[in-house]
């Protein structure tokens, strides 16, 4: 199967503007962009036949194509990345058997995520579209729970029946849990890791469809499928002792720089 990864990238960001320009000081104290070290977590994995950046902005494009990536242009109209991955999928001719959305926020995303991700929805025939969850130790449950106790919108939970469908999505923590958990401990939440994987069908179908009160709320685009009756896979991915965190707000910039220090990432 022929398989495409679009990184989505816009500047006028609600939360972050300018956030895929923002630079990341490495373990090595070299300084990139956030979109750069996107675009390079995405050409780490194996088994895919083009990647480029989708974005509608021309500071965007001359970064993305100064470190040397291709980029499709796409219209400011673009809802979410979702809409642009269809977009620039239809830009190139179509084709591609999968179509990966390797969100431009997420430069800690391993190469085997995007890979187990892609070898599950192949998989899984009756699934339109797949997406990665994370199982949280204590640590990344607790920095969850910090966010929202601060009032900041992180990471995204996700929860799923035993055919590992997808139940729901939220930006608050769930599913519920009381018990306080240490650091290293396994416990009942998974991140959503913000990675999809679409047969084409569903990804031009996306487009058309109104936007539901349940993705208006909560402001996550997959929930647009499951509300048109798609079924949304989730595979489970294993950490292999990697961090893993996207950056949505400023005060993830320092965590994030932390993690790829610790982690000897350049």
């Amino acid at each position: 199967m022929s398989v495409l990864i679009a990184i989505p990238a816009r500047y006028a960001s609600t939360r972050y503007p300018g956030k895929p320009l923002v630079p990341l000081v490495g373990a090595n104290g070299a300084s990139m962009t956030l979109i750069e070290r996107s675009w390079r977590a995405a050409m780490a994995v194996s088994g895919v036949d083009r990647v480029v950046v989708a974005t509608d902005d021309d500071r965007i494009r001359a970064v993305a194509e100064g470190f040397g990536a291709e980029v499709v242009m796409t219209s400011v109209d673009c809802a979410n990345g979702t809409e642009r991955c269809a977009e620039a999928h239809e830009a190139l001719g179509g084709g591609y058997e999968i179509v990966v959305n390797l969100q431009g926020d997420a430069p800690l995303t391993p190469a085997w995520f995007v890979e187990d991700l892609v070898t599950g929805l192949r998989a899984a025939p009756a699934a339109g579209v797949a997406t990665p969850v994370l199982r949280c130790d204590g640590g990344a449950l607790n920095s969850l729970l910090n966010d929202r106790k601060h009032g900041r919108v992180g990471g995204t939970t996700a929860v799923f029946g035993a055919d590992h469908g997808a139940l729901y999505f939220s930006k608050e923590v769930i599913p519920y849990t009381s018990k306080l958990y240490a650091d290293a401990e396994e416990t009942p939440v998974f991140h959503h890791v913000g990675v999809y994987a679409y047969r084409p069908d569903a990804l031009a179908a996306y487009p058309g469809w109104p936007t539901g009160p349940l993705e208006t709320l909560e402001g996550l685009e997959q929930l647009r499928f499951m509300e048109n009756g798609r079924k949304v896979l989730c595979v489970e991915v294993e950490a292999r002792g990697r961090q893993f965190w996207e950056l949505n707000n400023p005060q993830d910039v320092p965590k994030i720089e932390e993690m790829m220090a610790a982690m000897g990432l350049d």
